[in-house]
């Protein structure tokens, strides 16, 4: 039991002292309390502007400040709402629906996708492609050089007209259907962008690869290896010049680089400073050993990485979708790619989301128009194994 004591009555001085310094530690009690409170405000202040500043969590679906199309595309994508891409807000954008099946991509996913197209060891990366807007390209090839002449200062210039032909690239729908579960597009820890951009790119690109060399033209492109050919080697606008090895499925035994070097210089000078040989792998192990009259090999690796090897001075890019070397196989291509052949397509990627047809999963039906076709075959050669 605490004790209880009182002052005596004769000492009010003592009193007083006390009540004093009580009253002292009571305002230094109040004043270390409050600064203990303005210390945890000021730490509370300085968290505030942290969270304020700080960049988005990984984990969030929608980054702050996105695009309302690209928005309203991500949920299209992981919801199936399509209502926000007839939005006002987006009203004249790129990412209104259409009238075809599906809605237009993204730019961002479409930039990435043609980018991948683009930068992938393909014949892409040789030929030249064109972008339009309609279902086919037509392009104008001359038959013959173009007329030239010399005149005096008061003479007139005489020159023959080149004759003109006209060549329609039609275009044809590439698609692709990656497909994904609907939990995992729940997740928001999972770019569904990034996914579906590696996901069409790498079908796109396989499809590809292998009408450009092998299209038939029914519902795809006319590939290189179905077009005619010339076998007096000389080319048409409409015919490979064709050269053979004499020997079927295989090389001469004697001199057996001399087809090759036929091949190179048939080719026009124009056309050869751009040639580039193209090529399986199973037939590159073969070149790889070949050696001219001199015993030297016709094949160098390049010295600087990144660079292609090459055969008899020409850069070599492998095409897995090329033939191999085989009896009456046409397993290597020599030429000005860029001149010979064009690849025509609509700049927009389209994607229709099926959630019904493979159910848990949702499918992502993508497509591109693509078209191809030879435009001059005099700047190119084709080499059969064959008599």
């Amino acid at each position: 039991m605490s004790e209880t004591r009182t002052a005596a009555p004769g000492a009010p001085g003592e009193l007083k002292a006390a009540l004093l310094g009580f009253v002292d530690e009571l305002k230094g009690f109040r004043q270390d309390i409050q600064t203990k409170l303005d210390a945890q405000d000021h730490r509370m202040t300085m968290l505030d502007r942290k969270t304020a500043f700080r960049p988005r969590s990984p984990l969030a679906t929608e980054p702050a400040g996105e695009a309302p199309e690209r928005k309203a595309f991500h949920a299209y994508l992981r919801r199936g709402d399509d209502a926000a891409l007839r939005g006002p807000e987006i009203e004249g954008k790129a990412m209104t629906a259409a009238a075809l099946p599906g809605v237009e991509a993204a730019p961002q996913l479409a930039e990435t996708v043609q980018s991948a197209l683009s930068g992938s060891v393909s014949l892409r990366a040789l030929c030249n492609v064109v972008q339009v807007e309609s279902s086919a390209y037509e392009v104008l090839v001359d038959r013959d050089d173009l007329g030239t002449g010399w005149a005096g200062e008061t003479e007139a210039v005489e020159t023959d007209s080149p004759g003109m032909e006209k060549i329609t690239i039609r275009l044809h729908e590439l698609s692709a259907m990656p497909k994904a579960s609907q939990r995992l597009l729940d997740d928001a820890a999972f770019d569904i962008e990034a996914w579906l951009a590696e996901r069409i790119a790498d079908k796109f690109a396989r499809a590809e690869a292998h009408a450009l060399l092998n299209g038939d033209g029914f519902d795809k492109p006319v590939g290189l290896l179905q077009a005619e050919v010339d076998v007096t080697g000389a080319g048409e606008i409409h015919r490979l010049g064709e050269f053979a090895t004499g020997v079927s499925g295989g090389f001469a035994a004697a001199n057996p680089t001399e087809v090759l070097i036929d091949m190179v210089y048939a080719l026009d000078s124009r056309h050869r400073v751009n040639a580039h040989f193209v090529m399986n792998s199973k037939t590159a192990s073969v070149m790889r050993k070949l050696k001219d009259a001199d015993g030297r090999f016709v094949w160098a690796d390049s010295l600087s990485a990144g660079l292609p090897a090459r055969l008899l001075g020409h850069p070599v890019v492998l095409a897995e979708e090329m033939p191999d070397i085989a009896p009456d196989a046409r397993a290597i291509l020599f030429g000005d790619f860029k001149a010979a052949y064009t690849i025509a397509e609509r700049p927009d990627l389209r994607i229709l989301r099926d959630p019904f047809s493979a159910k848990p999963n949702v499918l992502f039906y993508a497509t591109k128009r693509i078209g191809g076709g030879l435009v001059d075959g005099r700047a190119m050669k084709v080499l059969k194994f064959g008599a």
